[in-house]
């Protein structure tokens, strides 16, 4: 079915913008990633023109110079590249059409803006159906809508952080502990603001006795040839 016109105008205007070359580079993730652009009428094309202020670049919908949609449909992926981090800021991923492996359970981590990810029908949601509000399967693809804070509900992780410390999402299935007030250190169990000048005296105290230390070895050895 052909996309609508206004999308394909949309999508048109997304990509003189890219040619153009105006505005700073885009994250590595758009291009190293997959060459080409979002496909014309993808949920990506689709979420990026809905939104004020956003353009395609790439495989990307940026907006204000941050990835907050990703699509790297049909692109013979067997692996995510490296730079697939960079769209940690991504609130739509379009993984569809590729022969993606099992990704590791820590792919996502940090991805704590995504609502909508979609992946090729063989592969399960990221930290499972309980993650999410609502999992589907069409055709071929999976899609994972409504990303679960984990911290939330009797069942949730928050008993697995340390006293002091508060259970923060940090990515679907996946949490971090964040140390309350002037709580820091292992387990959040010191107490009052880092040290920074001692540390930072102490080390520089450290690094500056070291390289006289050097140097004056060093001079002795010239000496003595």
């Amino acid at each position: 079915m052909a996309a609508p016109s206004w999308l394909l105008f949309c999508c048109l205007g997304g990509l003189i913008a890219a040619a153009s070359g105006s505005g700073p580079s885009p994250p590595q993730v758009c291009s190293g990633c997959c060459a080409g652009s979002v496909r014309n009428g993808s949920a990506v094309a689709a979420f990026c023109c809905d939104r004020p202020g956003a353009e395609l670049l790439g495989r990307c919908c940026l907006e204000r110079g941050a990835v907050v949609g990703l699509d790297l449909g049909n692109c013979s992926l067997h692996q995510l590249c490296p730079s697939f981090q960079e769209a940690s800021t991504a609130i739509i991923i379009d993984l569809t059409v590729n022969q993606l492996e099992h990704p590791p359970e820590d792919t996502f981590r940090g991805f704590t803006q995504l609502q909508t990810l979609v992946l090729p029908a063989e592969l399960d949601c990221p930290g499972g159906s309980i993650t999410w509000d609502n999992v589907t399967t069409q055709e071929s693809s999976r899609i994972c809508q409504g990303q679960r804070n984990p911290c939330n509900g009797s069942g949730g992780l928050g008993w697995l952080c340390p006293e002091d410390s508060l259970c923060a999402p940090d990515g679907p299935g996946l949490h971090q502990c964040l140390c309350e007030g002037q709580y820091h250190g292992y387990k959040c169990l010191r107490q009052g603001t880092f040290p920074y000048l001692l540390f930072y005296g102490t080390l520089g105290a450290v690094t500056t006795g070291l390289s006289i230390l050097l140097w004056v070895t060093q001079r002795r050895k010239v000496k003595a040839l």
